[in-house]
């Protein structure tokens, strides 16, 4: 549903996962190929299981451009993506000095990290299962610094809205 004109394009960096419905396709690899967070070339191989199950990539996913299989797979193979997003906030040195956030029905945590979406975590917030609820919350002084950017990793279902408040 997020692919057209044959690129997957989604609203946050997602984990690209791949599924083999067949035994016989372990240790044959899919190369993923797209853009990062940041919109900059980037691609992951995925080693397939040996027996019908998932496996995630570790890279998060903006766009989706191509997807190579090793060998011609014993079974379907298809592709997806986790629960998990990331994104990028600014992509420079920046404090991050608060933030306003609109809980959804599930509870879960806002990691937000320094230089990518993988990159050292320095902040979380935790969310409350609740769509009414508002969380507004201001970072003293100079607020927090993430001298190489302000990345984010998230559950989708966790926020309707995040508004971060940086300089």
């Amino acid at each position: 549903t997020d692919a057209s004109g044959g690129v997957a394009t989604f609203a946050a960096g997602r984990i690209v996962t791949a599924t083999t419905a067949g035994t016989g396709d372990s240790g044959k690899t899919v190369t993923i190929t797209g853009t990062d967070v940041n919109g900059s070339a980037q691609t992951e191989t995925i080693t397939l299981p040996g027996s019908a199950t998932t496996t995630s990539g570790t890279k998060f996913f903006k766009t989706v451009t191509a997807a190579s299989a090793s060998t011609q797979p014993a079974a379907n193979v298809s592709l997806g993506h986790a629960a998990g997003a990331a994104d990028v906030i600014f992509a420079g040195r920046s404090r991050l000095q608060g933030l306003n956030i609109v809980c959804s029905a599930a509870d879960g945590t806002l990691d937000f990290r320094d230089s990518s979406p993988t990159g050292t975590s320095i902040f979380k917030v935790g969310t409350v299962a609740s769509a009414t609820t508002t969380r507004d919350i201001t970072i003293p002084d100079e607020g927090l610094l993430f001298p190489s950017g302000i990345y984010i990793q998230y559950t989708v279902a966790t926020f309707t809205t995040l508004t971060a408040f940086h300089a």
